[in-house]
């Protein structure tokens, strides 16, 4: 499927954000959502580049009830099962933003994992979005992905701002430590993070 240029900003972000969750809210409050992927960096003030929203639910319910108060928009593409990645997404085109909303159907326990286990209904934050308070992935959950995908340009950033704000250093250690990354690697993203040279 293909994704439109890494142009959003934070300002459209919002935008489309705020549009979505005055339209779907409250009928569609009952869902457990949360904002990941590189918009959930955005919106905690991070710049970088982003294409689109990416929205995680539970349940495939949350898809067809969001996409059902979204349909004034147009819808790209109809919710539906994608089996090889396990998620049932539908994607709807909101003030010229693309935003997604999706399942991810893996097992797992465990909590350092952005879009599927406990992860991301754990490690997350609510922020101001509008008249909205969006639940955001934690920035730790991010950073541990974009080090997994070997994403230095992205990382990089994501390290500058959590160790500017503070960040929960045994949940990115942990984290990188169950994805399997090599000793050096961790090293490396720990001592950027605690602020050493």
């Amino acid at each position: 499927m293909s994704h439109p240029p890494a142009t959003l900003s934070r300002t459209r972000l919002v935008e489309a954000l705020v549009a979505t969750l005055d339209r779907a809210m409250p009928t569609c409050s009952r869902f457990a959502y949360r904002l990941v992927g590189t918009g959930a960096a955005l919106l905690h003030g991070v710049d970088l580049p982003a294409a689109d929203i990416d929205i995680l639910v539970r349940e495939r319910k949350a898809v067809d009830a969001f996409g059902a108060a979204l349909s004034e928009f147009k819808c790209i593409d109809e919710p539906a099962w994608l089996p090889d990645a396990k998620q049932y997404y539908g994607n709807w085109e909101v003030t010229g933003v693309e935003v997604g909303f999706s399942t991810v159907e893996l097992e797992s326990d465990l909590d350092t994992i952005e879009t599927f286990g406990r992860g991301p209904w754990e490690h997350f934050v609510h922020l101001p979005c509008g008249s909205h308070e969006v639940p955001t992935v934690s920035l730790e959950l991010r950073l541990i992905t974009e080090v997994c995908r070997g994403r230095a340009e992205r990382y990089g950033p994501l390290i500058e701002h959590l160790r500017a704000k503070g960040c929960d250093l045994g949940l990115v250690h942990r984290g990188l430590v169950t994805r399997g990354q090599p000793e050096e690697v961790r090293e490396q993203v720990m001592r950027r993070l605690r602020r050493f040279p």
